[in-house]
């Protein structure tokens, strides 16, 4: 999958990855090509137990393969961010701060979504983002939430996500 070209339109290719991902067979790999390293994807995608191989092209893109780990248990995800005193029992999680300001897509996204796969039943996610996700809300529809984005003061933008 060469997703080169959504970058250069300025599109956000996560969704279309995802999908990829989505319908891989149990032996078959996804083979993809950006204009960067994928640090992020590579990160969330080795959480849901695929492995990677990445290789530097001459002209300075990057290709990356990914594969299924069929030798290994895949681990846990990582447990969700908890509230300020939720270990000593002070407060209930009730709320999960992610912050994305700053961060370049498609991190932003990738972090919210990594939260989200881990977010413990009855908890909501706030998160603060430097521009309106648009890409993201069907990402989060998929997944069986839904979102609510307000613009803040300085510019940035709050989004409150909650299960459907």
């Amino acid at each position: 999958m060469d997703v080169r070209p959504e970058i250069r339109q300025g599109r956000e290719p996560f969704g279309l990855i995802m999908q990829a991902i989505g319908r891989l067979k149990p032996d078959q790999d996804l083979k993809l090509v950006a204009p960067f390293r994928p640090l992020p994807l590579i990160s969330m995608l080795a959480g849901q137990g695929f492995a990677h191989e990445a290789k530097e092209l001459p002209n300075g893109d990057w290709e990356v393969s990914f594969s299924r780990e069929t030798h290994q248990a895949v681990a846990p995800p990582p447990a969700a961010p908890t509230a300020p005193g939720a270990a000593t029992g002070q407060r209930s999680v009730e709320e999960v701060e992610v912050d994305t300001r700053g961060l370049e897509p498609p991190e932003p996204m990738v972090k919210i979504l990594e939260a989200l796969a881990v977010l413990p039943e009855g908890t909501s996610l706030r998160a603060f983002t430097d521009r309106r996700p648009m890409h993201l809300y069907p990402e989060i529809e998929q997944r069986g939430f839904v979102a609510r984005t307000e613009p803040r003061a300085d510019g940035s933008f709050v989004t409150y996500v909650t299960r459907a």
